[in-house]
């Protein structure tokens, strides 16, 4: 059994002919047929600008057959214009043929709005854009109407040729016209484009032309160019003057008079004399008259041209960071009859991945050093500087090596001049650790509490210069050894800081007496609560004779829970008092039962006093106040203030309301009642209202200054 595959196919003539295209005019039929071979059965399909085509009765119809196919468009529009295809396919293969239809119609209307190209008192010029859709047929010229403003009457101008301008010299002075434009071409006539309102005969000068540029200069001549002015006044520029001035003098001379205008944009200057320098200046003329003048142009010398400089030396790069670098140089040597003394240079750079150099500079610069900006972070780049003068530019000087766009190594190291290794915080108060430092390129920064990585609730914040640690609400398990690294590809650095957070001291337990050697006391009291979490914590004994109304200190710095207090006399009676004392002040005391001893037995009798105590507690009181101060920026300022009070008063300064006796950039101190503050470099913003307030358990008193900086 054979099987011959059958594809449909054209014939050669018919496929030539269809591929002609169809004109018709606007509301005319276009008819498109093709004869075809092919095994049956065979899908016809026909398309209009790739939309497939579907018989409606209407304004499509198609005919079908084995043989061939008919498309009839009835009552054409200029839209239809377009590609015509007709797609064959069985089940042996596929073929399509193509086509163009083309619809000619009247053209759209013409484009505006209308621009004045020239309006003056004798004239209006201006000028429109052709139709968008000329309707297949070429504009053959233009209808034009004109319209005083004022009138209702419309008078016609004519026609004329197929160019979108016209000039209108039929106009009075100071009067307004409106226009109306049709594009008319072999199919007729389009419609209105109306203008705007035009008025003729306003005196409107031409704006400065660009500052004239020196093209080249000679012993007696000097070649200039520049360009035209943006601002034309409304009408044709007919020509420029051109002036000239001395350098150091105020006078203008006219090089060409006004009857003699220079028609194009360029001017040999030869009335000038050797080894003069001038400047030059343009003005424009148009009908209206003589416009403004320009900006005058560089200086430059009446002579022969020089001759190139020399390339430059010792090209090398001084300094980089992720966006820019700095380069440095030497000028070139200045040979006579060889290379002339450069006057600038231009700084060129190409990206490793480009060809093609760029300048840097838009204009030359005169010193020898050049920053490049703008780069982009780590990448590739190599650079060259070109030397220049009036006699043209020189060899360029190209670096030997690319320029990698990131900051020289800097070896990681701490700036801050006063970091502190120790600090004290009272629990609930913030812990604030700032560390400066200078590394390139960004260092990696950690902390670290006690060698392990610092728990979730502390907050680290990093810049390219700083980092700061911060535990907005301290707890005592928050002490600590706390370290940060700060590491490069140049190297670490390291820094420690104690943390001590706690809070003032729970008093000791119950205090006994104990008599084993004659003439002495042993004081033993249970510790205080705090004593297992606060190894800083420690104790103060004081005793209180019965011939005497002041307590003595009679030990101190105790960290055992026991003292032995000496030379105590028979016949008297002894009242001892324990206090636990850490970092952040002194706890309330702890007394002893009255302790008196007999002349002739040489035993402590312990009882209960039947006598009422002299009471010896005080609330704070401030016997020398706070100072005004005024200190120069820059310089230290140091406040104290005396406070009495028994116990001991709690200490806290204030800076505008808020306390200061966690920052560490304040140092605080209290001795013996002399409480003292110092700000090392006063700045302006410590400017402000300090206070300070002692509290104990009777009462609380507050003492302020005002500190004010003097620039």
């Amino acid at each position: 059994m054979i099987n011959v595959k059958d594809p449909p196919r054209f014939n050669h003539a018919d496929l030539r002919a269809f591929t002609e295209p169809v004109t018709v005019k606007a509301g005319h039929h276009a008819i498109f047929k093709l004869q075809f071979l092919g095994q049956e059965p065979v899908k016809i399909k026909w398309y209009s600008e790739g939309e497939e085509l579907l018989d409606d009765n209407n304004n499509t119809k198609i005919e079908k057959s084995a043989s061939h196919s008919r498309l009839l468009l009835s009552r054409c529009e200029r839209k239809n214009t377009g590609e015509i295809r007709i797609k064959l396919k069985n089940e042996h293969g596929f073929i399509e043929a193509i086509s163009q239809l083309i619809v000619l119609d009247k053209p759209t209307s013409p484009l505006g709005p209308a621009e004045v190209t020239e309006g003056s008192a004798i004239c209006i010029e201006f000028r429109w854009r052709p139709p968008k859709d000329d309707g297949g047929s070429p504009v053959i010229n233009y209808m034009v109407e004109r319209q005083q403003v004022g009138r209702n009457t419309w008078k016609k101008i004519g026609e004329i040729p197929g160019v979108p301008s016209y000039r209108d010299t039929d106009v009075d002075h100071g009067r307004k016209y409106c226009y109306r434009i049709r594009a008319v071409t072999a199919e007729g006539a389009s419609g209105v484009m109306e203008t705007d309102e035009m008025q003729a005969g306003t005196l409107a000068f031409p704006g400065p032309p660009g500052p004239p540029k020196v093209v080249s200069a000679y012993d007696d001549c000097v070649n200039i160019s520049w360009a035209p002015p943006s601002n034309t006044g409304g009408s044709r520029i007919l020509g420029y003057v051109v002036e000239k001035r001395k350098k150091g003098s105020n006078l203008w001379s006219v090089v060409n008079a006004t009857d003699e205008l220079i028609k194009v944009k360029k001017y040999a200057v030869k009335d000038v004399v050797t080894g003069m320098e001038y400047e030059f200046r343009v003005t424009a003329v148009n009908l209206s008259g003589v416009g403004e003048y320009s900006n005058p142009s560089e200086f430059v010398f009446a002579r022969d041209p020089k001759k190139p400089p020399g390339k430059v030396s010792n090209l090398k790069v001084t300094e980089s960071s992720y966006s820019h670098f700095v380069l440095t140089w030497t000028k070139p040597e200045d040979k006579p009859e060889i290379q002339d003394e450069a006057k600038g240079y231009f700084v060129e750079i190409r990206p490793a991945e480009c060809l093609d150099w760029s300048r840097c500079n838009p204009t030359r610069i005169i010193t020898t050093s050049f920053s490049v900006k703008g780069l982009k972070s780590k990448n590739m780049y190599w650079v060259r500087v070109i030397a220049v003068n009036d006699g043209g530019e020189s060899a360029p000087e190209e670096l030997a090596n690319y320029v990698l766009a990131i900051p020289s190594p800097v070896r990681p190291k701490f700036t801050n001049h006063k970091m502190k290794s120790f600090m004290v915080v009272r629990a609930g108060n913030s812990v604030r650790i700032t560390v400066n430092f200078e590394a390139s390129p960004r260092p990696h920064v950690m902390w670290i509490k006690d060698n392990v990585p610092v728990t979730k609730r502390v907050t680290i914040s990093n810049s390219d210069s700083s980092s700061q640690l911060l535990i907005p609400s301290s707890e005592r398990s928050d002490s600590g050894i706390y370290s940060i690294l700060v590491k490069n590809l140049a190297g670490q650095e390291t820094f420690s800081t104690e943390v001590r957070v706690t809070d003032d001291p729970k008093p000791p337990g119950p205090v006994e007496l104990e008599e084993n050697v004659p003439g002495t006391v042993t004081v033993i009291w249970e510790p205080s609560p705090d004593e297992k979490r606060d190894d800083r914590l420690h104790y103060t004994v004081s005793k209180l004779d019965s011939t005497k109304r002041n307590w003595t200190t009679v030990a101190e710095n105790l960290f055992n829970n026991k003292c032995t207090v000496c030379n105590i006399m028979p016949g008297r009676e002894y009242h001892f008092r324990v206090y636990a004392e850490n970092d952040m002040g002194v706890s309330a005391p702890s007394e002893s039962p009255t302790c008196w001893k007999e002349k002739k037995k040489e035993k402590c009798v312990v009882s209960v006093p039947t006598r009422k105590d002299c009471d010896l507690r005080c609330a704070p009181t401030f016997i020398v106040p706070l100072k005004f101060h005024a200190a120069p920026k820059g310089y230290e300022c140091y406040m104290s203030c005396a406070v009495k009070g028994n116990p001991k008063p709690r200490i806290t300064w204030y800076r505008n309301h808020i306390s200061l006796n966690t920052d560490t950039n304040y140092y605080i101190c209290n001795t013996c009642g002399v409480c003292s503050m110092l700000i090392l470099r006063v700045g302006p913003k410590d400017t402000g209202e300090y206070a300070i307030a002692a509290e104990n358990a009777l009462g609380r008193a507050e003492c302020s200054t005002v500190l004010s900086v003097k620039e």
